[in-house]
């Protein structure tokens, strides 16, 4: 509960490098994450060089991203991916798991991330020279926040708003 509580969206970064050990268990635990039936489909992609960063963060319009020392691009490949019967493809959910996961790992070690998913994907594609068969999903800026704070305070719904046992009613 404690490392739920203790993440939140960091958009102010401090101008110091993430140490490699502490990049790499962010990855490990991204690597950790289970995806339906084990197929993995995920690749993350870590920028640290400027120039690329910058053609990259090109893609959100927002410059807050240009702060962070590292930008991880989280692909998914849709053909790798379990499907359920019905069709619907897990893909997503996968690099949804495993973003999570990151994000927690980053916040465990006093580093701070942001879930970006409002930035164009087909430019991103095309400026990282993707193959076909991946799909750019999210951008997860890493680094240390710029300032100290804890979750910031959102209105959040109640557990008997939200939750419902043994079935469903209003």
């Amino acid at each position: 509960m404690n490392l739920a509580q203790k993440r939140y969206s960091v958009r102010k970064y401090k101008d110091i490098p993430v140490e490699e050990e502490k990049l790499t268990q962010i990855l490990e635990a991204g690597r950790l994450a289970p995806s339906a039936v084990n197929f993995q489909p995920l690749y993350f992609i870590v920028l640290r060089d400027k120039e690329i960063k910058q053609k990259v963060s090109s893609t959100y319009h927002r410059d807050w991203i240009l702060q962070a020392p590292v930008l991880i691009v989280i692909c998914g490949a849709h053909q790798k991916s379990w499907r359920r019967p019905d069709g619907k493809d897990h893909c997503d959910i996968d690099a949804a798991i495993a973003i999570d996961h990151m994000t927690l790992a980053a916040a465990d070690l006093g580093l701070g991330t942001c879930w970006v998913c409002m930035f164009d994907s087909w430019q991103c594609h095309r400026i990282l020279n993707l193959p076909s068969h991946l799909e750019t999903i999210a951008l997860l800026p890493l680094g240390y926040p710029a300032e100290e704070q804890s979750r910031p305070e959102k209105k959040r719904k109640k557990l008997e708003e939200i939750v419902r046992w043994d079935g469903f009613y209003e």
